[in-house]
């Protein structure tokens, strides 16, 4: 089968290589396993430098892409998800990624792929969604418990206001969504037109990031937000440190909050959350739900072959995609 490699943990996405004579992995029956033929799969931003902070199995192959939309192959006699099942997953890191023929998923990860989605937009559906989810429900602190509903943890967000940055790119529009659909009162920071087309059109209040002064911006009271969801980090992570109020929150899934707060940000008891998400085949089917019923959609930015890889992760690098990038494998075989 071919399979994408990243020859080494520090290796740029310029070193990517497509190879082609690499063994089908096998699924161990007896346990959760699944083997299934990848479709589609979607690479993370700066998903190529995580192996130099986290200790990875000894040989794991170095391959991308935690996103997977595919078709059983295998499975436990007592899963679920049984071969010819069209099935989407976000796979654990610590295993090798999906941009192959064929991979592993648990039955922990996986769920039904949406019906009203083809493969290239399902991919684009796990990671951005599945950390959205966990902001709004576990991160934040303003939810109720999932199983009490939507319409619950409606009454816990309605009139909350929320500052998400890079509101277009493909977690971002993830928060945007649910968090509008749970009545939060949303401001998405972009940085060009098209980006602030799609974010009001996702029904969020827009700000420049490149001609906001966010101090001045939240000197007036009722622009000052409960919750700061940063995508970013870094600048962008400082100036929406401005923007919280009292009590609030600021989660990041970049970088410890604390370490971008401006020294003259005298905002006071705000509760600093940084996280990385996990995948959950449960959360992952309530989103399966969302999607059919037509509350929610992913964003695709555009679509490529896994032999122009390098191409795809320069455009995922530079940082202004709006939504996700995503491999197709049917394409140029």
């Amino acid at each position: 089968m071919r399979a994408l490699i990243q020859p080494t943990p520090t290796s740029p996405s310029s070193a990517l290589i497509l190879t082609t004579d690499n063994p089908i992995p096998t699924a161990d029956s007896t346990t959760i396993e699944h083997l299934i033929r990848v479709h589609a799969c979607s690479p993370c931003a700066n998903e190529l430098n995580w192996s130099t902070y986290v200790d990875l199995p000894a040989l794991r192959a170095l391959i991308p892409c935690p996103d997977v939309a595919g078709t059983v192959v295998t499975a436990p006699p007592d899963s679920p998800f049984q071969p010819g099942d069209a099935v989407y997953a976000r796979t654990n890191y610590m295993r090798p990624g999906n941009a192959r023929d064929y991979t592993i998923a648990l039955i922990n990860e996986l769920a039904r792929k949406p019906a009203s989605l083809s493969w290239a937009e399902a991919a684009a559906v796990p990671v951005s969604a599945l950390t959205a989810w966990q902001i709004l429900f576990v991160q934040a602190g303003v939810v109720v418990e999932l199983e009490a509903g939507l319409e619950a943890a409606r009454a816990q967000w309605s009139g909350k206001r929320m500052l998400v940055t890079a509101a277009a790119g493909g977690v971002g529009l993830w928060v945007v969504q649910l968090a509008r659909l749970l009545g939060a009162e949303v401001i998405g920071t972009c940085g060009n037109a098209q980006s602030e087309a799609l974010v009001r059109e996702m029904g969020a209040e827009v700000l420049n990031y490149r001609t906001t002064d966010f101090r001045r911006w939240a000197e007036d009271d009722a622009n000052r937000v409960d919750v700061v969801v940063d995508n970013v980090g870094g600048s962008a992570l400082r100036d929406a440190w401005w923007a919280v109020r009292d009590g609030g929150v600021v989660l990041s899934i970049v970088q410890q909050p604390g370490l971008a707060r401006p020294q003259e940000c005298l905002v006071e008891n705000v509760r600093e959350v940084f996280f990385i998400m996990n995948p959950d085949g449960e959360q992952l089917q309530q989103i399966t739900e969302l999607i059919e019923e037509g509350k929610c959609r992913p964003r695709v930015d555009s679509v490529w072959p896994l032999e122009h890889a390098r191409e795809a992760f320069a455009r995922l690098d530079g940082g202004h995609a709006r939504g996700k990038i995503v491999f197709d494998l049917s394409l140029n075989q």
